[in-house]
């Protein structure tokens, strides 16, 4: 299967091994790991995967760095702390023989119970069919040719999800997959499930008007 999984660090220790071997088991074509200076022991732990690069730490130059260095037809950017339905590749290699289809994510499920979660992920499914507008822990793949020709991830510090996920669906079609990818509940329970996802939802609507991401990056700390 031409598809190649990028993946960019920064100390994901906790979960790196068992994410490459998850993806891993669906045979794609290569997996890169592109660390951004990991203090934990990420890079050792990140052994499985064809190729480690290490760049400075921001994820959108972390991205195309390992956008470069692909060899996959099709892209898939992942986040350390996700994993993919079974038949998930299979899946995205049918979306991209469509030719109308440009771009696509996977069904989000965070791995935490209760209603406001499963609220979360609808209103996830919904963004992405109204809008066009795919989040990173999505999991995002697009046409390495279609990539390369809208330029990459913006040079940002924060949102060059949103702000790629502008420039495809000028393209052609951006689609959401009904296989899952379940995301870690982390940042929700860090930070406050309903404040977590107005803060998203702020966010979002801010880089939308036209609020340039980089001063909106201080209002999104990391959270590992």
């Amino acid at each position: 299967m031409s598809v190649s999984i990028i993946i960019p660090t920064l100390n994901e220790a906790s979960c790196i091994a068992a994410t490459i071997a998850n993806l891993r088991e669906q045979r794609p074509l290569e997996i890169i790991v592109i660390d951004g200076g990991s203090a934990d022991g990420t890079v050792d732990l990140a052994r499985g995967a064809d190729r480690i690069l290490s760049v400075p730490p921001a994820r959108a130059a972390q991205m195309n760095a390992g956008a470069d260095a692909a060899r996959g037809r099709t892209l898939l950017f992942w986040h350390a702390d996700c994993t993919l339905a079974d038949d998930g590749l299979d899946a995205l290699a049918a979306a991209m023989r469509r030719p109308s289809v440009v771009a696509g994510c996977f069904s989000m499920r965070v791995a935490a119970e209760g209603f406001l979660y499963r609220t979360i992920d609808a209103c996830a499914t919904a963004r992405v069919r109204l809008t066009g507008i795919v989040y990173g822990d999505q999991g995002l793949f697009v046409r390495r040719d279609d990539f390369i020709q809208i330029g990459g991830f913006p040079p940002v510090r924060f949102m060059e999800d949103v702000l790629i996920s502008q420039r495809l669906r000028r393209r052609g079609r951006v689609v959401v997959l009904p296989q899952r990818i379940v995301v870690s509940p982390r940042r929700w329970q860090k930070a406050g499930l309903v404040r977590q996802t107005l803060r998203n939802w702020t966010l979002t609507a801010l880089a939308l008007a036209g609020t340039h991401p980089d001063r909106l990056a201080s209002h999104y700390p990391a959270v590992r």
